[in-house]
């Protein structure tokens, strides 16, 4: 263990301590949420981020300590485990390095080196391996004829020699690792189209495609996987095989007189083992890099969208779009419960049109509708411009804004959507979520999969395991930093919180069913199945709007009370001036009398102290607030209205690998690429841009036939 905590503290640059005192955290049942917040002291304020990139490779280190073991216990029960080679597996990095040592003793299917052993010419391929000029090989062959054997001939049995010698090659964890490291540094991705007269699509850049491992980026080895499955492609890796053979020969032939023997048995080994192996080797890791840099880019982007600032306080009508099944309507209420529901047809033509604003005219006025939520996907656009004759109808006083829909559908059709709204139509329940989405994006979203939101790359191309993961802890994460009205949150919220599950979550609701509100956060503990190992993990999460206490509705942890009530008390406050928000000097009264002082008196740590101090400054604070509005829109644009040189504010729906799309008010999302982001180089669009980000852009070029719309966010790079 104290050399994977040496091995953690080098690679995240953390004291040594810190990484001990997180990994005991993890091995007690602590969530990383709970870590983050709540124990600042024993790590220095890591986030959660990090916390979790910590324990993703405390497992890596762990299965690669429990593989090496594995490993020399297998080699030991061969009776041929010696201190250099147990030496060497314990030192191996990767486990990769693990399993190029165990290759010679691992058990193997029938080979032609294993067929030669059993004919009995592995003393004549030790001999050719190892012996000088004087060996007359093609002599000592003919002792190894033997018919009943398979042997016909002195050149089967030096065959059979042959092979033994190039399998003891290939399996050579020296070799193995030499070839590695250079097929890294020379060998490129190549792929081509399959057919001879391809047809136009959207691999057409990989049709005559070829780029160094090195520099090849991962959208495009993942575009090229996609390709090859879908039988549009041929892709391979290539390497130069004299460059390769080079290295090989010096590897193995140098100081072995039967040097042309062996040299063929070499070139053998690489031709037929070696290099189609190190092929898979080399495309599955450029898969799995690039799968995990896909991975990390989704839930770059999912952060920014689950933490897009709701639209508090106001009605909201959801629109769903839609050809044949019509418009589907849903009216909710600031808490986002259903007033009204209907369906109107806006596309059926002029007559249509005119009924489905004068129905939803009435729905405005009836409720007094602030706000107007539609749905991105089918027939938006339609939607969108009835929505502007709507607003122009009603006489204004209404804001519409597009919304991103991904996942709506999956939702509607969920076990869950169907225990929240028994008595809605499957459609109609999409046109709810998508007016809730507008008011509070987190609460909507979490009860979709994290994969259906839509804001990555070729996530159905990602191990679904591996993704899962990641968003999850993204949105678990982010639920935690906002925090949850225990008295109005979903039982789906609440089984994000810290310390939850699906049944606490569900107890939860029931509990508040059956006795009414929480009054206190203490009574969060007469949950039934929710003991104080949950309470402390989730306690600081939950808020009690309804308590007396203040404290209850902040992220002040139960535990750090006491530290806030003496807090007040050294700067010349009370729970009264907590209420009133007559906390405005606190942090210069705070620092008048001495950070580390005051935390000292308080029984905490400076990181505890000052985190209760900005909750008692702000009980109840939201930190989406802090974060860019939605762009709400009263009129519309259409893709012929838009000129070069044309000046936009949009939204950032999507940040990837080559750019960034963005929503100017347009059915189409507009691409900045990544040149046209800012007059810096970049290496990625995300260390610049994030989802939910509104940004200034110019129009540089728009194609209608193919909808396309290109973008730039430096008005230098306009060629008009």
């Amino acid at each position: 263990m104290e050399e994977i905590i040496q091995i953690l503290a080098r690679e995240l640059d953390r004291p040594a301590q810190h990484v001990q005192n997180i990994i005991a955290l993890l091995d007690e049942g602590n969530t990383v949420p709970f870590i983050a917040r709540y124990r600042k002291e024993l790590h220095g304020s890591m986030d959660d981020q990090l916390i979790r990139q910590l324990a993703d490779r405390l497992q890596y280190l762990r299965s690669l300590q429990d593989r090496r073991d594995e490993v020399k216990q297998s080699i030991e029960n061969q009776g041929k485990l010696t201190e250099e080679l147990s030496a060497a597996i314990d030192a191996a990095a990767t486990l990769a390095e693990v399993e190029d040592l165990y290759r010679p003793y691992k058990q193997k299917r029938r080979t032609r080196a294993t067929m030669a052993r059993e004919k009995g010419l592995e003393p004549l391929g030790s001999l050719a391996f190892a012996q000088g000029p004087a060996v007359d090989l093609e002599a000592e062959a003919q002792a190894y004829i033997d018919p009943e054997k398979g042997v016909e001939t002195a050149e089967d049995a030096l065959q059979g020699a042959s092979d033994i010698i190039a399998e003891l090659i290939s399996d050579d964890a020296g070799v193995r690792g030499m070839l590695r490291e250079l097929y890294w540094r020379r060998a490129s991705i190549t792929s081509r189209a399959a057919a001879k007269e391809p047809e136009d699509s959207v691999y057409r850049l990989y049709y005559e495609f070829s780029s160094a491992l090195s520099k090849t980026q991962g959208h495009q080895i993942l575009a090229m996987n996609r390709g090859e499955r879908e039988e549009i492609l041929k892709v391979s890796v290539d390497m130069d095989r004299e460059t390769a053979l080079v290295a090989l020969r010096r590897k193995v032939v140098p100081g072995r007189a039967a040097m042309e023997f062996v040299r063929a048995a070499a070139e053998d080994a690489y031709d037929r083992l070696i290099a189609p192996s190190l092929e898979r080797e080399v495309r599955s890791e450029l898969t799995d890099r690039a799968s995990e840099g896909a991975i990390g880019q989704f839930a770059l982007n999912l952060k920014p969208l689950l933490m897009q600032p709701p639209v508090k306080g106001f009605v909201t009508m959801g629109l769903d779009p839609g050809y044949r099944m019509g418009c589907k309507v849903a009216v909710v209420d600031p808490t986002g419960k259903v007033l009204d529901t209907t369906v109107v047809y806006p596309t059926h033509g002029e007559r249509g049109r005119n009924e489905a604003i004068d129905k939803l005219a009435v729905l405005i006025r009836k409720h007094r509708v602030a706000h107007i939520a539609i749905g991105n996907g089918t027939a938006s656009r339609e939607t969108e411009q009835m929505a502007v004759e709507l607003i122009r109808r009603v006489g204004g006083g209404v804001s519409y804004a597009m919304v991103n829909e991904a996942g709506a559908s999956v939702y509607s059709a969920s076990k869950l959507a169907a225990e929240e709204f028994p008595e809605f139509d499957v459609n109609l329940r999409s046109a709810v979520s998508i007016a809730r989405r507008l008011q509070d994006p987190l609460a909507e979203l979490v009860k979709i999969d994290p994969k259906s939101i839509g804001v990555g790359q070729y996530q159905h191309d990602m191990p679904q395991a591996r993704l899962g993961e990641a968003l999850d802890g993204v949105v678990e994460d982010c639920v935690n930093a906002v925090g949850v009205d225990v008295n109005t949150a979903s039982a789906p919220l609440l089984t994000r919180v810290a310390g939850l599950n699906g049944t606490t979550a569900k107890n939860i609701v029931k509990y508040r069913e059956d006795n009414g509100p929480f009054t206190t956060r203490k009574q969060i503990l007469k949950v039934p199945k929710l003991g104080p190992k949950a309470f402390q993990q989730c306690a600081g999460f939950l808020r009690v709007p309804e308590s007396k206490s203040p404290l209850d509705n902040t992220a002040v942890h139960p535990e750090s009370y006491p530290a806030a009530e003496k807090l007040l008390a050294l700067c010349g406050h009370d729970m009264a001036d907590v209420r009133e928000g007559k906390l405005g000097d606190l942090k210069d009264r705070l620092a008048a009398y001495g950070r580390e002082k005051a935390a000292q008196a308080c029984g905490v740590g400076v990181p505890t102290l000052e985190d209760v101090a900005a909750e008692l400054m702000k009980p109840g604070r939201d930190p989406r607030d802090e974060l860019p509005a939605p762009v709400l829109r009263t009129d519309v644009l259409d893709m012929k209205d838009l000129k070069p040189g044309m000046e936009l504010k949009g939204t950032v729906r999507n940040v990837i690998d080559f750019g960034a799309f963005v929503d100017i008010g347009v059915h189409q999302d507009g691409l900045v690429h990544i040149s046209q982001i800012c007059d810096k180089f970049i290496k990625h669009p995300s260390e610049v841009l994030r989802v939910g980000d509104v940004v200034t852009v110019w129009v540089r070029e728009v194609d209608e036939k193919k909808k396309r719309i290109a973008l730039t966010m430096r008005k230098d790079k306009l060629k008009i």
